[in-house]
């Protein structure tokens, strides 16, 4: 091999080495970018935590505060138990109504595969009593052939081959038909059923009203509405971004909170209350167009309570609005 071919092939290698060499440096750089974005990120959360245990520390060593902790992390409490409560229900109310749409739709399936593979039965049963006759006059032409006698068998005996033959091509055809429509049966029957469309706009829309008439029922179990509001604005805010007041009226706040706890545990209005809430919030709502399952919430903002005699009562309250009970993530959309 010439010096000057080798020489060259030898600096393309070098090139294509050095190339390499350089693209494996530059996604090791970026590697090492991305790994030190991410430290300096965990250390700027590090840094909030411990910013807000050394704040919540000082509100504990503080008399005029420590009470007002309390109160706060159990309005907190309170407000998670309601958000818990209104998602467990908005789930079990989509998987329910999930599992009857299903079972309708597998239902149509089930009848439609079987009146199919009745059908095909059908034809396998029509062709089998063919088959039958078709076998039984080949049985009957093979004994006629066999009781001809010299004289007779001369003048029809080729005739008679020729009528087996036919016969013995049409039992091969219609038993051919036969296996073809058990290969088909056999198909249908191992047919998977569909995959389930998911909720219409209908359907979606039918739970978000329910789930609202829920989370009113949670909502108008608070015998003070300001209590209510308080729960909901623990859980917006830091901890030491309220004053609940004095010891004394801590005191007082963590009572009514173990009494609206117990409201709160009793079991939920019965289904009869909840379709008549719904009836009565489905007539005021307006979903702003065709393809939206969440109403607009200025239109679904008054609270509907009911007596015992049936009574109903109307306040206003924009719970969607505001979202409480953190109604905005559990709603189907």
């Amino acid at each position: 091999m010439p010096a000057d071919t080798a020489g060259g092939d030898k600096l393309h290698e070098l090139y294509w080495n050095r190339a390499e060499l350089k693209q494996a440096y530059a996604k090791q750089a970026d590697e090492i970018h991305r790994l030190t974005k991410l430290i300096r990120e965990q250390e700027g959360s590090t840094a909030r935590v411990r910013q807000k245990l050394d704040h919540l520390e000082n509100l504990l060593l503080d008399p005029e505060w420590v009470h007002n902790v309390v109160v706060f992390y159990q309005l907190r409490s309170l407000n998670a138990r309601c958000c818990r409560r209104l998602a467990k229900f908005a789930e079990q109310l989509k998987q329910q109504r999930e599992q009857r749409i299903h079972q309708g739709h597998l239902v149509d399936w089930n009848e439609k595969r079987k009146r199919e593979a009745g059908v095909v039965e059908a034809r396998i049963g029509e062709l089998r009593g063919s088959l039958q006759t078709l076998e039984d006059a080949l049985v009957a032409e093979r004994q006629r052939l066999e009781d001809m006698n010299g004289i007779s068998r001369m003048f029809r005996g080729r005739q008679a081959s020729r009528d087996l033959e036919a016969l013995e091509g049409e039992i091969v055809s219609t038993q051919a038909d036969e296996q073809n429509l058990l290969a088909e049966l056999e198909t249908i029957r191992r047919r998977k059923p569909p995959e389930v469309p998911g909720l219409d706009v209908a359907a979606k829309r039918s739970i978000n009203l329910m789930v609202l008439a829920f989370a009113q029922d949670l909502y108008l179990r608070f015998e003070d509405r300001n209590l209510a509001a308080m729960v909901k604005e623990a859980s917006e805010k830091s901890v030491g971004a309220i004053n609940y007041g004095s010891p004394e009226d801590c005191d007082r706040l963590l009572r009514r909170l173990v009494t609206q706890t117990e409201r709160l545990e009793q079991p939920p209005e019965l289904a009869d209350v909840l379709k008549r809430r719904v009836a009565k919030i489905a007539e005021h709502a307006d979903f702003g167009s065709t393809e939206e399952s969440v109403p607009r919430a200025e239109t679904v903002a008054t609270v509907f309570a009911f007596d015992s005699a049936g009574k109903v009562r109307s306040s206003d309250g924009n719970l969607l609005g505001e979202d409480y009970w953190k109604l905005s993530q559990v709603l189907s959309r």
